[in-house]
């Protein structure tokens, strides 16, 4: 992962909405709706929603398909990260995909929290949006 990032996010008192979110992500706003857009056609039942987080000190949305959680994303300066957590089972499927490598190297290295590990990356282009998707789709499927 990258190093520390400004917490853009950080007050309790301010819930994240369209205006506030595109103040920060400017252009990469459209990113951000063509991801909600393609989550909501590709996976039923799928919802997001703005939670505060007191351990980080920042809203975060949380991605979910009925009740298994997706994927997380956190606003930084002029972009967003996404971060998912796989299971081992997970490897087989990520290594054998179409993924780029460096997506699989760092799923391999990623430290483990318990018997889990993250996928992480910055949303910076159309590109990694389509990262972003195979992930969510790979994501859905496992049990």
């Amino acid at each position: 992962m990258d190093e520390i990032e400004k917490l853009v996010l950080s007050d309790r008192d301010v819930d994240p909405d369209d205006n506030i979110l595109s103040s920060f992500l400017g252009e990469k706003m459209s990113l951000w709706n063509r991801l909600n857009n393609e989550i909501s056609i590709r996976h039923l039942n799928s919802s997001g929603s703005w939670n505060f987080y007191n351990d980080g000190k920042q809203w975060l949305y949380k991605m979910v398909q009925k009740k298994k959680t997706l994927f997380w994303a956190a606003v930084h300066a002029d972009t967003f990260r996404i971060t998912f957590y796989f299971g081992d089972k997970a490897e087989t499927i990520i290594n054998e995909s179409d993924l780029p490598g460096s997506i699989k190297d760092n799923f391999k290295t990623a430290k483990r929290y318990g018997a889990i590990r993250p996928v992480s990356m910055k949303v910076l282009n159309d590109e990694d949006l389509e990262i972003v998707l195979k992930l969510t789709e790979i994501k859905s499927k496992l049990k």
